[in-house]
């Protein structure tokens, strides 16, 4: 699956990726609806104010439809007639001036608290507002304007969702401004920009902030109301399914092992506490697995570890007898969610200083802490308070990356082998719907793009320690193809055509891993321009697959490698060519990645998972995607100029390529054999899972290609 975080709102971090968060545009995280203590504070305050109670509310996506070219040239002739009435607009516009807000614009990202890329229905307020349901995006209203930000994987999308009332700003295009740069450009000097400070990183929100600045606006944190939540009259509940425990023969690390690799980190940092916002961070940190994200496996929560304790702010509801046993015998105690920034307040007046990861921390909790430090020391004139240790001190911020970002990232044998194994079920389940859709389709079934999705949902329900899909399956015919984040949905869906090529980019939660596969095949005869295409996006997985280097090397590095075949003819696509995978976590996860975007110095090391997905696509034609994950390995190479270990690549994905596809006269002999390896490989590994015709199919997709 395609992952790339929109530039719209992104902060620039040497540690954390671009491919993984940047699947999106996320941050918050209370309940259905924030709980307000009884002590309310002012409705808004600027940035550096003392932050109010939290309040929180959230939304849902709505479809994602691919329209024909002739309904898209339609839908701009209507714009130009004028915009449509919005009602949503309206109403979130006449909030602006209710007392206590007294805004000039708000922006709403896709954030829910904790930065996750999938996020509970309830909290898709971006989407909501604006009708645009991709991962990715920013949207901006002003008294007379709305504007969308996204990125290249989704300008098709949007352009079809967003109605005429909606500006689309293909982000990272030439001209194209940043958010700011647009509310400075269409604003008065001196205006008020609200956000919910719940939604933005401590980071996003102080570079907004300097932004705007440039033409006097003002940055306006409302922490007790969320204007898209006051306009969604028919919000969804949240989550309350239980929490389980992930086995340890799959972490291959118990919580006491690594909460004292955390207190050791924090400890040398000198920080007497550290809190852990990312959702996939705490159910690795704690071995646990949740359902309350649609795809990935975690639980809205926050951890706080200190030196001899820890605390686990969750729904209460949520923990069976059997995860309350499995936290008390790793010393941790749960505390409401929504108390959260009670604690942080305490936690200064105790003189704690608290490592906080501004890139992905949200501002409410940031600012809390550090106006309850100021708060405090103020009415100290000696500024002296007892910490932990009985000594006086002065309660200050660590601010520094998370220390479990990478620890997480570089997987243990244990969950390197579920990974393997896991991808080899899953395998078995796709050789299973290959057949039987290719036995449909001989057949002259009419197989919507749903209705197929639907079908390879079913097969993988079958394999042992299936949980969930990984995503929403992009099951795309034709045109819908080049949507690079397509979601069929029924009613609006295509038929899957046989003259057409057909895009399917899949995955599986399972107990013991995390699987992430795009297949593109025709069922009738492709065109050479087809194959030609295809076989360069062939070539571009190939080197990356076969790629070594010495280690310290950052992704972006090695992304030329997968474009190089394609750029030869001129061709590229818009998004990166790989992103971390986490192990039964996030099919999206850092810091890792392998995209043209620079600004991600994090370097592969030996044990991450990365997926090597390179593609072309033609809009409103078809769309190419060839993707495997991989594990970083060590290789023995004769030499080690310098020292240095040499890293290179293990295949975890083992699925026919097919080869109808290949113009074999465009590939190198070298080329050819590793086809046929990887081909061979997938018999061996896949075939013993398999019996009748999906092991019949195996041997018939896995044939050599001859040498030229």
């Amino acid at each position: 699956m395609k992952s790339l975080r929109s530039p719209a709102m992104r902060t620039s971090h040497p540690s954390r990726p671009l491919c993984f968060r940047l699947f999106a545009l996320s941050l918050p995280l209370f309940p259905s609806s924030r709980s307000v203590p009884s002590e309310r504070l002012p409705r808004s305050t600027a940035v550096g104010g003392p932050p109010p109670p939290p309040r929180l509310r959230v939304r849902s996506c709505g479809p994602v439809i691919a329209r024909p070219s002739s309904e898209v040239r339609k839908r701009r002739r209507r714009r130009r007639r004028g915009p449509e009435p919005d009602e949503k607009l309206r109403a979130l516009r006449e909030l602006f001036s209710r007392p206590g807000i007294g805004i000039d614009a708000y922006v709403v990202p896709s954030q829910d608290a904790h930065q996750s890329e999938f996020i509970a229905e309830c909290y898709t307020r971006r989407a909501y507002i604006s009708g645009f349901t991709g991962s990715a995006g920013t949207a901006v209203v002003t008294k007379d304007k709305a504007a969308l930000w996204t990125d290249g994987r989704y300008f098709l999308q949007a352009e079809n969702q967003l109605n005429s009332s909606w500006i689309l700003m293909r982000a990272g295009n030439l001209g194209v401004p940043t958010t700011s740069e647009w509310l400075n450009d269409v604003l008065a000097p001196g205006c008020r920009i609200g956000i919910d400070p719940f939604l933005f990183s401590s980071d996003a929100a102080e570079e907004l902030k300097e932004a705007i600045a440039k033409k006097n606006h003002e940055l306006v944190l409302l922490y007790n109301i969320n204007l898209v939540d006051e306009v969604w009259k028919e919000r969804p509940k949240s989550p309350i399914k239980p929490v389980r425990i992930h086995d340890l023969k799959f972490a291959g690390l118990d919580v006491a092992s690594k909460l004292s690799f955390l207190r050791a980190e924090f400890v040398d940092a000198g920080a007497s506490a550290i809190i852990i916002s990312m959702l996939d961070e705490v159910a690795w940190l704690l071995n646990l697995r949740g359902n309350d994200v649609p795809h990935s496996p975690v639980v809205y929560a926050y951890l706080l570890v200190k030196t001899d304790t820890a605390e686990l702010f969750v729904d209460s509801s949520k923990i069976t007898p059997e995860v309350m046993d499995h936290l008390k015998n790793a010393g941790v105690e749960l505390r409401p969610y929504d108390k959260i920034l009670s604690e942080i307040e305490n936690l200064a007046k105790q003189g704690g200083n608290l490592w906080l990861d501004t890139s992905s921390m949200n501002a409410a909790i940031v600012n809390t802490y550090k106006s309850a430090c100021d708060n405090y020391l103020n009415k100290n004139s000696k500024a002296r308070v007892q910490n932990y240790n009985g000594r006086s001190a002065m309660p200050s911020g660590v601010y520094r990356v998370s220390p479990i970002s990478l620890a997480k990232a570089v997987k243990n044998d244990a969950e390197l082998q579920g990974m393997r194994n896991s991808h080899l079920r899953d395998a078995a389940a796709l050789a299973h719907f290959w057949v039987w859709l290719e036995e449909e389709i001989n057949k002259g079934a009419k197989l919507t793009e749903v209705e197929v999705a639907d079908m390879l949902l079913e097969f993988r329900s079958m394999q042992d320690g299936f949980i969930d899909t990984s995503f929403d399956t992009i099951s795309g015919s034709g045109a819908n193809g080049a949507i690079i984040h397509y979601k069929p949905e029924p009613g609006s869906c295509s038929v899957l055509d046989v003259e057409k090529l057909f895009l399917l980019d899949s995955g599986a939660q399972y107990v013991d891993g995390t699987t992430d596969i795009t297949r593109t095949v025709h069922f009738g005869e492709p065109t050479p321009r087809q194959k030609e295409c295809f076989t360069r996006v062939l070539q571009g997985h190939i080197a990356l697959d076969q790629a070594v280097f010495p280690e310290n090397t950052p992704g972006f590095v090695l992304d030329a490698f997968a474009r190089s075949s394609l750029w030869k003819i001129g061709l590229d696509y818009r998004h990166g060519t790989g992103h971390g995978v986490g192990a039964a976590l996030n099919v999206h996860e850092g810091p890792q990645s392998i995209s043209f975007r620079y600004g991600n110095l994090t370097s592969l090391q030996k044990g991450m998972v990365v997926s090597n997905e390179p593609g072309y696509y033609e809009d409103h034609a078809f769309g190419i995607r060839i993707e495997n994950l991989l594990s970083v390995v060590e290789m023995n190479t004769p030499n080690r100029f310098g020292g240095v270990v040499y890293l290179g690549f293990e295949k975890l994905t083992f699925v026919p390529i097919q080869t109808k596809m290949v113009d074999s006269a465009l590939l190198s002999s070298a080329e050819i054999n590793w086809l046929n390896d990887y081909h061979a490989q997938v018999w061996e590994k896949v075939s013993p899972l398999l019996d009748g015709s999906a092991r019949q199919w195996l041997w018939d997709n896995t044939r050599p290609l001859p040498i030229q």
